[in-house]
């Protein structure tokens, strides 16, 4: 009965596996091969992959900003001609910004208050310039490249 069991040369569940009975001093392993249970892989760096831009592999295109100095110069112009109009009691945003700035300054080892409206207008300022500046590049990039 013992030698039918050992004798048996394939297992059931495991498509074309084979156990030959090893010996404890035998240094050849037993490998076993199913349709359930994948080969090993060599797990591999989805970042190194070869013939990839070079052997390097990006998300995003190098050049994905896609800077053009005629947008920084046209938006900082955009931004500086509406911002200089004396609107605010006779006084331009440009202007209240920069004098605050003088201002803040003349005591320049002690920063600028809480409460100084040098806050004000530098946070106004600058989102109407990011503002001009981002709408810029969405309208002149989307224009060279036949967007709209």
């Amino acid at each position: 009965m013992a030698t039918t069991m050992a004798a048996a040369s394939t297992v059931i569940g495991l498509g074309s596996s084979s156990l030959s009975p090893t010996r404890s001093s035998s240094s050849k392993r037993t490998h076993l091969t199913s349709g359930f249970v994948k080969a090993p892989v060599a797990p591999r760096n989805p970042l190194r992959q070869a013939k990839a831009c070079g052997g390097k592999f990006t998300c995003f295109e190098r050049d994905w900003l896609r800077t053009d100095l005629n947008v920084i110069g046209f938006g900082l112009i955009a931004w500086l001609a509406p911002s200089s109009i004396p609107a605010i009691d006779g006084n331009s945003l440009t202007g209240l910004f920069f004098s605050s700035i003088g201002t803040e300054l003349s005591h320049f080892p002690t920063g600028p208050a809480l409460t100084s409206p040098f806050w004000l207008w530098m946070v106004t300022w600058h989102i109407g310039l990011f503002l001009c500046l981002t709408f810029g590049q969405i309208g002149f990039k989307g224009r060279t490249e036949d967007y709209f």
